[in-house]
């Protein structure tokens, strides 16, 4: 150890995001690069879930259907999404809407996130998701392809299956969305640091670097 190091300022960050928003993949990924060049941050990632389609049946839909739905027709959310992309790959996010054959209820997932945190492994299992939403079209509704990305990301696939079969934290994951509504939060991605600061939406990284100053100051001072 280095007893010359300057000590790091501890931070929680909060991240109200739900797994199947673009907007959440581009805030997080723009969150994480800012951390990544922040060496007197030590962030303890908070993963709280947020439902952007509460009323979304648990199987989910077609991505026709979900697109009509949402968006009124295919060429505005053709529009939409290609704007995205163009953003996406900005911050080396490689969206492909179009692999997308079915938008899920993003419940399961949420319950994965928090038994994979449990076990250490929360940030690697939301990436895990994001990208095999967006990135291969995978269901991640679908318990099959979520007990695979358990796997992958060193969460012991028996016990993921196990977790999922219990309906385990299905009640928290509802109460946190309720949660984050009571708090005015209608938008996502929001993110809370140090439990007194909130900034919502896919900030720039600029912004983020100074909200997170702000938070280290008020850190120091406590």
């Amino acid at each position: 150890m280095n007893i010359l190091a300057p000590p790091r300022a501890k931070l929680s960050i909060e991240i109200i995001h739900d797994l199947v928003c673009p907007w959440c993949y581009l805030g997080l990924r723009r969150m994480l690069r800012t951390l990544s060049g922040r060496p007197d941050v030590l962030a303890d990632l908070v993963w709280r879930p947020f439902l952007l389609n509460p009323d979304m049946p648990r199987a989910g839909m077609t991505r026709t259907d979900y697109v009509v739905r949402k968006f009124g027709g295919e060429e505005r959310a053709r529009r939409l999404y290609s704007s995205i992309a163009d953003i996406g790959a900005a911050e080396g996010i490689a969206f492909r809407f179009e692999r997308i054959r079915r938008t899920p209820s993003s419940v399961d997932a949420h319950r994965m996130v928090r038994f994979a945190a449990l076990h250490g492994r929360g940030t690697e299992m939301v990436l895990a998701l994001y990208d095999a939403h967006f990135t291969d079209g995978r269901d991640i509704g679908d318990w099959q392809v979520l007990i695979a990305i358990a796997g992958s990301c060193g969460v012991d696939p028996q016990a993921a299956r196990g977790f999922l079969y219990s309906d385990g934290e299905i009640d928290a994951v509802h109460a946190e969305n309720l949660r984050a509504h009571r708090l005015g939060i209608n938008g996502v991605p929001c993110f809370v640091i140090g439990g007194r600061h909130a900034i919502a939406g896919a900030q720039e990284p600029e912004v983020l670097e100074r909200l997170l100053d702000i938070a280290v100051v008020d850190c120091e001072e406590d």
